[in-house]
């Protein structure tokens, strides 16, 4: 399973390889959770806030107010939009619903990486990570 340090870390190395203004502004990346009171979210702002600041990069992060906010996760994205995020990572609330903000970021050049849960349809984002509660059998 990647943790939300590697995850986050994968986020920025993506953006050193794609912006050459990497090395000179701060990289500012978002994170939108589906609330900020489920613990696993709460450890994945956690370890992405660490992982930022070892980076040197801006961490935005937003939520919706209860789980299966869509409507706070596309403000939050709008915010990460215009506060200049280059990449936003999002564990969606609302799988279908969340596309046209996805759409919207990704038109603007953002990278959208949906964490936890896909959007539906899963390309309409730049990339997933996920785990599978699959185990082989022993």
């Amino acid at each position: 399973m990647l943790s939300s340090r590697s995850i986050l870390a994968l986020a920025a190395m993506s953006l050193a390889a794609s912006s050459a203004a990497f090395a000179a502004d701060q990289p500012v990346i978002g994170l939108v959770t589906k609330t900020e009171t489920n613990p696993f979210f709460v450890k994945m702002k956690e370890g992405a806030q660490e992982e930022a600041k070892k980076l040197g990069a801006k961490l935005l992060s937003g939520s919706g107010k209860a789980d299966g906010d869509n409507a706070g996760q596309i403000t939050a994205m709008e915010n990460m939009i215009a506060a200049g995020a280059k990449t936003i990572l999002i564990t969606p609330s609302d799988a279908k619903a969340i596309v046209p903000a996805i759409k919207k970021a990704r038109d603007k050049g953002i990278m959208v990486i949906a964490l936890d849960s896909p959007a539906d349809p899963p390309d309409a984002t730049d990339a997933l990570f996920a785990t599978t509660t699959t185990r082989p059998a022993c």
